[in-house]
């Protein structure tokens, strides 16, 4: 694996870190912006909804550049949206650098990994984007509670300074340790560029992406009242239980990368049974400890780690280019919108349970979207592999062909 693929992980990182700062610091960034916590929170949705409506936008506008160059820009219009959330006099400007951010933040993750697959050999594709995946799942497990920190002992401007050191780490390693590519222009531009998202494939292969990931963070975003009034753990249980969960991620993201390649379909399919089967338990059981920290890790093994299998299969159904990726990008953060929003809704009306039952039906509803596909390819698997067995058949001598390219269990 090429080095310059890590180097590309510490970029999302930073990113990552930056999307979910607030999170931790909601208190204190109330009282310093003269905001209500609420509205602290609304900070988080801006973030997301600028990551989903404006991150394709940008990643056209650059569309012409070397993937690094671009990189290296959207680098610098990150540090601008962090510069300015760390000197945010009030609450306005703090709105206006976080859409800054999160425009920033979804254009990087679609050039990084289209770059990550790029410097990859094709063989290890999808281990490829697990390792610069690994940069969301770190983010998750290290970059919260690390961030938190540094906002809990020195104010919460101090945590978003760190973010925008982090950021200038990150862009000088990718000077050094990212080869200068060139970038491969699709034939016919950028209409061409765009008539791949005719293809109905590629839209079911996104809706797909965003039941699991929705699934995921219905229950994700409200771990924490959770485990404190439901299950019983004493609040400072919880940041333990938390990196828990975020090394289970870390596990689960390495092992279906290693899978990704030959085996995508499966392995959604597999992973949210997995999920549906964990969040349903949770639910039912989430008042017992023992089973709850062992549905809890379970999420953490088959939720957000089924990215590798969800970027193989779309940019398989479409292309590997930086649009692809971005606008896949766009739906997954659309998952987070709905698991989170529509969670919260949940609770008001069924309770903190609720949540965990409605991943459940948001998991099955994946599992719907990819079980017709998986079956379609079995069937063309078995029917190549049986022309292949009829010496008589004159699609015979190509039927091995055939078995690569259309019935590959992978999808």
């Amino acid at each position: 694996m090429a080095r310059s693929v890590y180097v590309l992980a510490l970029g999302i990182f930073a990113m990552v870190t930056s999307e979910f700062v607030v999170a931790g610091l909601m208190p204190q960034m109330a009282e310093g912006l003269d905001a209500t916590v609420p509205q602290v929170g609304y900070l988080i949705t801006a973030f997301a909804v600028a990551m989903t409506v404006g991150g394709p936008f940008l990643t056209v506008a650059l569309a012409r550049l070397p993937p690094r160059t671009a990189l290296l820009w959207l680098f610098a219009v990150f540090l601008v949206g962090n510069v300015l959330a760390a000197l945010a006099t009030d609450y306005v400007v703090m709105v206006v650098a976080r859409v800054i951010t999160g425009v920033a933040a979804q254009a990087f993750f679609g050039v990084a990994v289209s770059l990550g697959v790029q410097l990859a050999r094709p063989e290890v594709r999808g281990r490829a984007i697990a390792v610069v995946m690994n940069g969301l799942m770190l983010g998750t497990l290290l970059g919260l509670p690390l961030s938190t920190l540094v906002g809990e002992r020195f104010g919460w401007r101090a945590a978003f300074w760190a973010i925008s050191g982090l950021a200038l780490v990150a862009a000088l390693a990718t000077v050094l340790g990212v080869p200068r590519l060139e970038r491969v222009a699709p034939a016919g531009g950028l209409r061409r560029e765009l008539g791949v998202f005719r293809r109905p494939r590629l839209w079911l292969a996104m809706t797909t992406s965003t039941f699991v990931i929705g699934a995921t963070f219905s229950a994700f975003s409200y771990l924490n009242p959770i485990l404190t009034e439901v299950t019983g753990f004493a609040t400072g249980t919880v940041p333990l239980l938390l990196i828990a969960y975020g090394g289970a991620t870390v596990l689960g993201n390495t092992v279906v990368g290693r899978l990704a390649d030959r085996y995508a379909l499966p392995v959604l399919a597999v992973g949210l049974a997995l999920n549906l089967l964990f969040l349903g338990g949770f639910a039912l059981l989430a008042d017992v400890p023992a089973p709850a920290v062992a549905f809890l890790l379970g999420i953490g093994l088959v939720g957000v780690t089924m990215n590798p299998a969800m970027v193989t299969r779309v940019q398989r159904a479409g292309n590997t280019s930086p649009l692809v990726n971005t606008v896949h990008s766009s739906f997954i953060t659309t998952g987070v919108i709905i698991g989170s929003s529509l969670g919260g809704v949940a609770i008001e009306r069924f309770g903190l349970r609720a949540p965990l039952w409605l991943g459940a039906v948001l998991a099955a509803a994946g599992l719907a979207t990819v079980l017709p596909e998986l079956v379609r390819s079995r069937d063309r698997a078995v029917a190549a592999s049986g022309s292949a067995a009829d010496p008589g058949s004159p699609r015979a001598s190509g039927s091995q062909r055939g078995t690569a390219a259309a019935g590959c269990p992978g999808g």
